[in-house]
């Protein structure tokens, strides 16, 4: 290549950074737009509830939902649709920290996956509050100390949380949300040998989860099951011979060493998050609707209570049988059916299965991930 077309090249790489550092700018003049615009929403709202002050006045999971899919729907490329929305989020996030911050609740500690759940949905300006139990998360947010709560309710392969569905019995709160995330399960440990490993440390759907390769590698260790992965990372930490299995960020948050990636059994490992809170919220056209049902104990009774469903077209994408704590061999079922409580077809459909229960109790419609 010649001395010219060198310069050539050089001084067309300085104009075009230019032009980004142009795109830039205006780009932050729009979020400074943007951001101003979302104040005078929170004030409007706030006058319209009474001058009441609301934390939660610029949540809205369907308005963002509606927004995302709009952009998705848009987007003309190069930049890759499946950015959109973390980026997206973030701005949203933002923007509704410049009034009074979200206070969210989450199983953790730090570094958990339900933290990760969580963050990807409110971003990175909210405020978390670690929880040492889902009945702490409920109860957080119950009685106000927080605004949303984040639980898991099912992996792809390990099943349903019991624990999430039990506390859904006796609380008032809705579900607003929900997210999927993928899981990978990391190795890890002080010196990153996987030699001077005698126990291994995690909770016990992640060990669950990768049985297959502890039953390859590390057969005769000890298996130490604690609350979540991010305690397991901490406790391997403290210990020279000890493992943890545990995500990506909780491993790094305690400054461990890998010692094997990827060691779930199954690579399309996902989990189900809820978010729940205190407010409905409005259908977007692609929404989920959760509910609880205890049914009559009469023969039949169950066929009777799923054929409504059945005969309006509505799909159900979960039903799981639970026991009632307080009466032996009675059980609730907790049912997912697609749309939304407003659907004429799922309200007509509630008033036909109503009869055959003892008590029917819908959880939230929200919208579907």
């Amino acid at each position: 290549m010649s001395s010219q077309k060198g310069r050539d090249l050089e001084e067309e790489i300085e104009k075009l950074r230019a032009k980004i550092d142009d795109i830039d700018e205006k780009v932050l003049k729009l979020l400074n737009r943007r951001a101003s615009i979302v104040r005078k929403v929170g004030d409007a709202k706030s006058r319209l509830e009474a001058g009441k002050p609301s934390r939660t006045a610029l949540y809205r999971p369907d308005r963002e939902r509606l927004i995302l899919g709009h952009l998705k729907e848009i987007n003309p490329g190069p930049f890759p649709s499946q950015s959109i929305a973390p980026v997206f989020m973030e701005i949203i996030s933002a923007c509704r920290s410049l009034e009074i911050g979200l206070q969210v609740a989450y199983l953790g500690p730090e570094g958990t996956f339900t933290y990760l759940a969580a963050r990807q949905h409110f971003g990175h300006r909210a405020n978390y509050h670690s929880m040492r139990a889902t009945e702490e998360v409920f109860d957080a947010v119950e009685r106000g100390r927080c605004d949303y709560g984040v639980v898991p309710i099912e992996n792809s392969t390990g099943g349903t949380v019991g624990e999430t569905l039990d506390n859904f019995v006796d609380s008032e709160l809705l579900i607003t949300s929900e997210v999927e995330l993928r899981i990978s399960h990391n190795l890890y440990s002080k010196s990153g040998k996987i030699g001077r490993i005698k126990r291994i440390y995690s909770h016990p759907q992640a060990v669950a989860q990768s049985w297959g390769w502890i039953r390859t590698n590390l057969l005769d260790v000890e298996i130490v099951e604690v609350s979540s992965t991010a305690e397991a990372a901490r406790k391997a930490k403290g210990d020279p011979q000890g493992g943890a299995i545990a995500g990506k960020l909780a491993g790094e948050t305690y400054g461990l060493i890998v010692v094997a990636e990827r060691i779930e059994d199954y690579r399309h490992n996902f989990t189900r998050f809820l978010i729940i809170g205190r407010d409905k919220t409005e259908p977007t056209g692609s929404d989920r609707t959760s509910m609880l049902l205890s049914l009559k104990d009469e023969p039949g009774i169950l066929f009777k209570a799923l054929k409504p469903f059945a005969d309006k077209g509505l799909n159900l994408s979960k039903i799981e049988s639970r026991p009632l704590k307080h009466k032996a061999w009675e059980y609730l079922f907790f049912i997912d059916v697609d749309g939304h409580e407003k659907d004429a077809t799922i309200q007509e459909t509630i008033k036909k299965v109503a009869p055959l229960c003892l008590f029917i109790k819908v959880l939230g419609s929200y919208p579907r991930e």
